[in-house]
């Protein structure tokens, strides 16, 4: 069986397991089809010369007379028979069904003229085979059912000699004498007739049972092949559109990092430097929070990057997976809030102190989303005089809003546009939603709402607790 690399186009030949003659037959027809002619020729010719011995055996027993036309209008038209069959059966590919009447017309001339039918009846089953092979099915039935219907009646009515005739007189017998009485023609028989009628249906039945099974394999193979390009398509698709999702994943992640983190560093240096005469203390808190802030991000950079590791994707295919960092992004808002406010913003908080869910992927698209709008403050609402983060939990929801009042500087640079497109995916990513814009009352508001289940993280604050208990009773875990 021939092994297919995922890069190898499939085949029909493939799929059929042709072996090296059927891949010889099927990459080189013309050659499959002179050998056809050629072997149809060699027939006729051998099955010429049993036809002129029946005829001398005939003879003999008084069935013609000596020196009758018979002797060579048989092996005559036996012969145009097998030399016009190769003829026609060299354009059968082309033509099917023009061939298939043609060796009909040809069949019944021959035996209206000779009495005998000679190889066309297995140029005729060679024929209906490739009808078979390249039309329908009712189409096949059809054909075959004239052509055998029209050959036989010819058959029944003008043979002479036939197959029952070549295995009864075929060699030639007595001594040559004068046969013991004259037959202007020979006798009328139901039985040779039938042999030879049986002999020509078996042969047609045979050829359109081999073409309809090798058209039914070729167009099982060619099914296989189209299911096979498809599938090949589909995972072409699917990996083009897991490329474009990771490459916006890590857009995401890239944006997140250098727009949240940089323009707060950018933001803490520039305090820094404002207040570096006038209040030394408050320049060394905004450079310490400048730090923080640079190291938090070279880690989220550092993690972005480790992510596109070829060994970190083995490890995670070979099930083992990454080895936990300790440097994985927060989860605290408040610290968020604080790092914001060193930062010159004038942020105040409400609900902060309430219970976040346990989902720690809900949690960290709280950060990144409330993140992402204070940095747009920051940076689109330059000298605000208010910035109010308020957070809420209900039962079955987690709702945030950012709301500034509108800056009162010119902002430094237009939006890549990331931003809103990044927190509405990742709240759509956990059912949720982000509606932001403007608010009627002046500045920008950003509402946030993600669901999560209530029932889940009450039995994960229990399971929290228990284990806590457990802790505390025996001193380990």
């Amino acid at each position: 069986m021939t092994t297919l690399r995922a890069a190898d186009p499939l085949t029909p030949g493939q799929v059929q397991r042709q072996g090296p003659l059927g891949g010889l037959v099927a990459a080189h027809p013309r050659i499959a089809g002179a050998a056809l002619v050629t072997a149809v020729l060699l027939v006729g010719l051998v099955t010429a010369v049993v036809a002129v011995q029946t005829v001398l055996g005939t003879t003999a027993l008084g069935m013609y007379r000596p020196g009758a036309a018979v002797a060579w209008t048989v092996p005559t038209a036996w012969l145009a028979g097998a030399v016009l069959g190769a003829a026609l059966l060299a354009v059968r590919r082309r033509w099917p069904l023009g061939v298939t009447a043609a060796l009909t017309v040809v069949a019944v001339a021959s035996l209206g003229v000779a009495g005998v039918l000679g190889v066309l009846g297995l140029c005729l089953a060679c024929a209906l085979y490739t009808v078979a092979a390249t039309r329908p099915a009712r189409t096949t039935w059809v054909a075959a059912a004239a052509a055998a219907v029209v050959v036989v009646a010819a058959l029944w009515w003008w043979q002479e000699i036939g197959l029952a005739e070549i295995l009864l007189w075929g060699p030639e017998p007595g001594t040559g004498g004068d046969p013991a009485r004259q037959l202007e023609a020979p006798p009328f028989s139901a039985g040779r007739r039938a042999l030879s009628a049986s002999l020509l249906l078996a042969l047609v039945a045979l050829g359109v049972a081999t073409g309809s099974t090798a058209r039914a394999r070729r167009l099982y193979a060619l099914e296989i092949v189209e299911r096979y390009q498809a599938m090949a398509r589909e995972r072409d698709q699917s990996a083009a559109l897991a490329r474009a999702a990771e490459r916006g994943r890590i857009a995401r992640e890239m944006h997140d990092v250098v727009a949240h983190s940089v323009s707060v560093m950018v933001a803490l240096s520039d305090g820094a430097g404002a207040a570096l005469d006038r209040a030394p203390e408050r320049s060394r808190e905004a450079l310490r929070e400048l730090s923080r802030t640079g190291r938090e991000a070279l880690s989220d950079l550092q993690r972005v990057l480790g992510a596109l590791d070829p060994a970190d994707a083995e490890r995670a295919v070979d099930g083992a997976g990454p080895e936990p960092r300790p440097d994985l992004p927060g989860t605290d808002l408040a610290g968020v809030v604080e790092r914001f406010r060193a930062a010159g913003l004038p942020v105040t908080a409400t609900g902060l102190d309430a219970p976040l869910p346990a989902d720690t992927s809900l949690r960290l698209a709280l950060v990144r989303i409330v993140t992402e709008g204070l940095t747009n403050v920051l940076r689109h609402a330059p000298g605000t005089r208010a910035v109010h983060v308020a957070l809420a939990r209900a039962d079955r929801a987690v709702e945030v809003d950012v709301l500034d009042e509108g800056g009162t500087r010119a902002p430094a640079g237009g939006g890549s546009g990331r931003g809103v497109l990044g927190m509405r995916e990742r709240a759509a990513l956990l059912g949720g939603r982000v509606d932001a814009g403007p608010w009627p009352g002046g500045g920008w508001r950003v509402h946030v709402v993600l669901p999560w289940d209530d029932a889940h993280d009450d039995a994960h604050d229990d399971a929290h607790d228990d284990a806590h208990d457990d802790t505390n009773e025996d001193g380990v875990r």
